[in-house]
């Protein structure tokens, strides 16, 4: 009845057929991959000439953030040091005004104490002569003796 050629030559037809329809179907996916292709490549191109400056530029930077970290670091350090004196020198300049204060105190005290014995009414004089026997000046070792030997 049928042939076994022709059902042979049928299959290879549409194996053929098949073939076809898959490399027409198949072109535009390859174009599109070999655009992709040359897309990552040109890609990779700038980034091998891009990547090592950025990267230098992102190390010098990094550089640099630790140099301005050391400085600010030195900053803190000195501002520190300069509190501290400033704090000393508050300290002494209180105890100076303390001591100040006590000068001025002891001062005052003086001048009160020579207005009043300026100011004061000074007491009369009375004559030795007059003096009485409780007021005479008591007499000196010498004189004693002398009035002994006198006596």
């Amino acid at each position: 009845m049928i042939d076994p050629l022709f059902w042979l030559g049928l299959s290879i037809l549409f194996v053929a057929t098949s073939l076809t329809a898959v490399l027409v179907a198949a072109i535009p996916a390859l174009q599109e991959l070999a655009r992709a292709a040359r897309s990552a490549e040109k890609f990779f191109d700038t980034l091998s000439r891009e990547l090592p400056p950025t990267l230098n530029a992102i190390r010098n930077t990094s550089l640099e953030i630790t140099d301005l970290t050391d400085d600010v670091s030195e900053g803190v350090k000195s501002a520190s040091q300069v509190v501290k004196q400033f704090d000393q020198s508050l300290d002494s300049a209180k105890k100076q005004a303390e001591n100040i204060q006590i000068s001025t105190r002891s001062v005052l005290v003086g001048f009160k104490a020579a207005w009043k014995s300026f100011t004061r009414k000074k007491p009369v004089r009375r004559n030795p002569e007059r003096l009485s026997s409780n007021d005479k000046p008591s007499l000196t070792l010498r004189e004693r003796e002398s009035k002994r030997h006198e006596g």
